[in-house]
């Protein structure tokens, strides 16, 4: 009887490890890596799925995820609201964040376009009208107050949609617009201001708006925030937020755009964090140990590609190789190191909107018009495993936790996994 209680509990602890959650929009540790094993590499709408969960209206946040608890916003009518549902899909709770919506570009995005972001014990979720709230994943409202109440109306063409970064008790936000270029620290248990700093740059006409989310660079006790828009990345430090670094030259004012609106992430690796552009620009490897004004031919960058930056998904960095995914689908496979290109090839037609997922030695890249997940082994080779359909709008990251593939379409929540055969 020892030796079978003793065998049980190796099973539950095996069970414990691999069950991960997902708690902010690129995974664990914000870089889109999922450590799972074992799920589906093919699925559809009757192949490989557990549930589909009907949404009360659109959105295109990643749900998060903390054990029996996913997050997600979304537009009912004119309402912003957060919902609660369990694993299996059922509704838990809702809470109204806040009134109005003005849709991107028709189709592209609405005011529940940032994603939440939890502990497991509190979530946190912030809308398009300004509004932000922690709640306790019960549903119990903690704190609530509206961010252009406080810090100035946002004038930003196409709403504002930077999802907040936890770490350490704190929350972090960038708000860049025209009226102001704010990054901000929150006590998350309270929403109080730990402190506020005014990011100067020299951008003109559109290119304070920013659709970028902050990131944080970690590793080991060492940690900071990096912050992107405006023609630059910047680093600041998570005590008072002064600037660590600031990487320039995105837009060179010989060639200046003026409607270079950030709107893909950095990804921050513990050795490398590649910064991307937009529409076609560049892309830069820089060094984390970077310090002062960082340009090209500087000895903290790796490595500058001067064209093919992804304009909406976000970078990948994973086994010394960089993954670019294109806005219309190609994907581009880097040297992490020397910057090599090893491969560029397109995997379906149609708009790509989500930022790429590791799992399992494959990547996932989300097709928003054709609800299409490319399956691709991860590394030097091009190899396509699968293109997985389902019938609606994908432009969510896609989010995985405790042995699921999360998919948030505009009309349903999809979950994915083995156990469903």
């Amino acid at each position: 009887m020892r030796g079978l209680l003793v065998m049980v509990s190796m099973g539950l602890a095996v069970v414990a490890v691999q069950a991960e959650p997902w708690p902010t929009w690129r995974g664990p540790k914000g870089d889109g890596h999922s450590s799972e094993k074992g799920l589906p590499t093919m699925w559809s709408d009757s192949k490989n799925l557990l549930w589909k969960a009907p949404l009360p209206g659109m959105g295109c946040s990643t749900p998060v995820v903390w054990g029996d608890a996913i997050f997600l916003t979304c537009v009912e009518n004119q309402n912003l609201l957060l919902l609660a549902l369990d694993t299996k899909g059922k509704e838990k709770w809702r809470a109204k964040l806040g009134e109005g919506n003005v849709p991107a570009r028709t189709d592209e995005g609405n005011w529940a376009s940032a994603s939440a972001v939890t502990d497991g014990k509190h979530v946190w979720a912030y809308v398009g009208s300004g509004d932000i709230a922690c709640y306790t994943v019960a549903g119990a409202k903690v704190w609530a107050f509206n961010l252009q109440q406080k810090y100035g109306k946002f004038n930003i063409q196409f709403g504002m949609h930077s999802t907040p970064i936890l770490h350490d008790g704190k929350l972090y936000l960038q708000l860049f617009h025209t009226g102001a270029q704010l990054v901000i620290s929150l006590e998350a248990a309270t929403g109080k201001e730990l402190w506020k700093v005014n990011r100067t740059s020299d951008g003109t006409d559109e290119c304070p708006h920013s659709y970028a989310s902050p990131v944080l660079w970690q590793a080991g006790e060492k940690a900071y925030l990096i912050t992107h828009g405006n023609d630059y990345a910047v680093a600041h430090d998570l005590a008072d937020g002064h600037e660590l670094w600031r990487l320039g030259n995105l837009n060179p004012k010989d060639k200046y755009n003026k409607t270079l609106r950030f709107v893909a992430s950095p990804v921050a690796a513990p050795n490398l964090i590649v910064v991307p552009t937009a529409k076609n620009g560049q892309v830069v490897a820089l060094k984390p140990d970077a310090t002062g004004m960082v340009g090209p031919g500087s000895k903290h960058e790796q490595w500058r590609k001067p064209s093919n930056t992804p304009d909406v998904p976000s970078p990948l960095v994973a086994d010394g190789l960089v993954y670019l995914c294109r806005e219309n689908g190609t994907l581009i496979c880097l040297d992490a190191v020397t910057g090599e290109e090893y491969y560029q090839e397109r995997t379906t037609a149609g708009r790509f909107r989500a930022s790429p997922v590791l799992l399992d030695g494959h990547l996932l890249l989300t097709n928003r018009d054709k609800g299409t997940v490319t399956v691709v082994k991860a590394g030097k080779k091009f190899v396509r495993v699968s293109d997985n359909t389902v019938p609606d709008v994908l432009a969510a990251s896609p989010a995985v936790a405790d042995g699921k593939i999360y998919l948030r379409g505009f009309k349903y929540l999809w979950a994915i996994s083995a156990s469903a055969q």
